[in-house]
């Protein structure tokens, strides 16, 4: 089947109020605010209150994407969630989200594919499009990172936020505007760099998991860097090459917010100046699903993204996983 089929319609994004700066970081460990920023380029990011679980922040989103749309609840017949910290194993996030929303007339189910989990959602909802399963299917990256960071380890909490962001899947209306490429990839071989060592099958809770901490996130930083710029530069030649178009061509470039200097690297090799890249790690840190779909919504709002631009989606995750998805607007 000829591209595009699928078409996104309407963005939303959902981020907690509360702000922890780098100041808070100064206090519980022998760093700087200098220091985060220099090898982050993260200066504060948003931590979620009790209450604003990820199924609040993505229904959130939901509802603005929805408005954007013109649709109601009760016309959206798919929904995917991609996040790495789900509020509780089972059900799925997505099947709380379709409770919360009313979308009962929609399929719901998760994706696990860590930073990369909203554009493999994407791709999930551009093949229940193409082959008739859907048509309007809400698409949604988010996590709440604060609630399984190690705040006794300093390489790794002052990376991590929280935050959700959402946007609509709907079949292609013509020849022009839609999905124009997609890319997945995983390298399981890498898994152990970028993991959650307990908490699931294997070590279910116990007292140990909570002495050895093995419930947080960990990190061989080095490596994972080293590995992310590899990834995404892969992810971007990919895309561009299934629409045979080059860095020149992209109007928009939205990477994962994971880093400054991998999000630099990136767009240095894809050929695209920063000044069209849009960064706001500075502001959230590592949303993880969330990074992409919260930046989308932004560059949407601030008007940076038009009717007919040309926009390059691409992350990479734990797994390892990375992606892309090449979009005309």
């Amino acid at each position: 089947m000829k591209r595009p089929f699928a078409q996104l319609v309407g963005t939303g994004h959902y981020t907690p109020s509360k702000i922890l700066d780098n100041a808070y970081f100064e206090k519980i460990f022998d760093t700087s605010d200098e220091w985060i920023r220099e090898r982050s380029g993260i200066r504060e990011r948003r931590i979620a209150e009790k209450h604003e679980t990820l199924a609040y922040m993505g229904t959130a989103s939901c509802r603005q994407v929805l408005d954007d749309a013109g649709l109601t609840p009760l016309d959206v017949d798919g929904i995917v969630v991609g996040t790495a910290s789900p509020d509780r194993f089972l059900p799925s996030t997505a099947c709380d989200i379709q409770a919360e929303l009313g979308a009962h007339n929609a399929a719901a189910f998760d994706v696990a594919a860590a930073c990369s989990g909203f554009l493999y959602a994407i791709s999930a909802a551009e093949g229940m499009i193409a082959s008739g399963t859907a048509r309007n299917v809400l698409v949604i990256g988010g996590d709440r990172l604060s609630t399984i960071a190690d705040y006794t380890d300093r390489t790794t909490s002052v990376l991590f936020g929280d935050g959700a962001g959402a946007t609509l899947v709907q079949p292609a209306e013509n020849g022009e505007r839609g999905v124009l490429a997609t890319y997945l990839k995983t390298d399981g071989r890498l898994g152990e760099l970028l993991c959650r060592p307990g908490g699931g099958g294997n070590h279910p809770p116990d007292e140990q998991l909570l002495k050895d901490r093995t419930y947080f996130i960990r990190m061989a930083g080095r490596e994972v860097f080293k590995n992310a710029v590899r990834s995404m530069a892969d992810a971007c030649d990919q895309a561009l090459q299934q629409a045979g178009m080059s860095g020149e061509d992209v109007d928009l470039l939205i990477p994962h917010q994971a880093n400054i200097r991998i999000i630099e690297a990136t767009a240095k090799h894809a050929k695209i100046p920063m000044d069209k890249v849009f960064v706001n790690v500075d502001r959230y840190g590592n949303t993880s699903a969330g990074s992409i779909p919260i930046a989308l919504d932004e560059a949407v709002r601030d008007g940076v993204i038009k009717p007919g631009s040309l926009v390059l989606l691409v992350a990479f995750g734990g797994g390892f996983t990375w992606a892309s998805v090449l979009v005309r607007w």
